[in-house]
């Protein structure tokens, strides 16, 4: 049986190091599964789909904005059944000054 739980060798030597660790992996694997349960998706296919977002850099001489690309419906559709919002089409405008 495949699982997205992929064990290898961890290279900590202090305790707590290692206690973070483990933490971080059993926290990252409990969110993997409840937006498998949410979204009837596999975390594979969730990552699959949910990797194409992109967020563009531009310049112009006014500052650096920041716009995400248009989500798709599948996108869309995963960010509602998660119960997130996506980021506003204009995220962030740097201004020079």
């Amino acid at each position: 049986m495949k699982s997205t739980l992929e064990l290898r060798p961890i290279y900590h030597r202090k305790d707590e190091r290692i206690k973070a660790h483990v933490l971080l992996c059993f926290l990252a694997l409990v969110l993997a599964r409840i937006a498998e349960g949410q979204t009837g998706l596999t975390w594979d296919k969730i990552r699959a789909i949910m990797e194409r977002m992109h967020l563009g850099e531009f310049q112009s001489k006014d500052g650096r904005p920041l716009q995400r690309a248009e989500l798709t419906p599948e996108q869309s559709n995963i960010l509602k059944k998660l119960n997130i919002s996506p980021l506003p089409k204009l995220y962030r405008i740097d201004l020079k000054g």
